[in-house]
């Protein structure tokens, strides 16, 4: 058996035990929508746009809220559930609420009044298309003259 010196002015970990209950409320709740950390997001880059990918399955469309606020975009969601089982003896509520937000800052070479959402299979992706002056042209001839 090892000795540890007893330091009463360490703060306790209460790490493990939090886990241990969050374990046990998300098994005996299936259907649990919040949110332990932010959603991943694939940034993809062609010559015509910027798309970003957000990984968020079990939302609806209603749930997101995408803005432009100066140079940045902001995308959120915000997920609320409510279950109520009343039988005779006793009765059950629950509330869940889960929210997350990812910003991202807009490169000048996006044409910010043309960005496009669209939500399906769990996948938000949002279409961010470049200047047509930013755009990369291919190589062409040159004649000689």
């Amino acid at each position: 058996m090892k000795l540890v010196k007893f330091n009463p002015f360490t703060p306790v970990s209460f790490n493990h035990f939090d886990r241990v209950f969050d374990d046990f409320f998300k098994a005996n709740r299936p259907n649990y929508q919040g949110f332990k950390q932010k959603p991943l997001v694939n940034v993809v880059e062609s010559a015509d746009d910027f798309k970003l990918e957000v990984a968020a399955p079990g939302l609806k469309r209603e749930d997101f809220k995408v803005s432009i606020e100066k140079d940045q975009l902001l995308i959120a969601a915000k997920v609320e559930q409510h279950t109520e089982d009343n039988n005779g003896k006793y009765s059950r509520r629950e509330f869940n609420y889960g929210t997350f937000q990812r910003s991202f800052y807009l490169p000048e070479t996006v044409e910010a009044d043309a960005i496009v959402a669209n939500y399906e299979n769990g996948i938000l992706s949002v279409t961010l298309p470049k200047k047509e002056e930013e755009k990369e042209k291919g190589p062409r001839m040159v004649e000689i003259a």
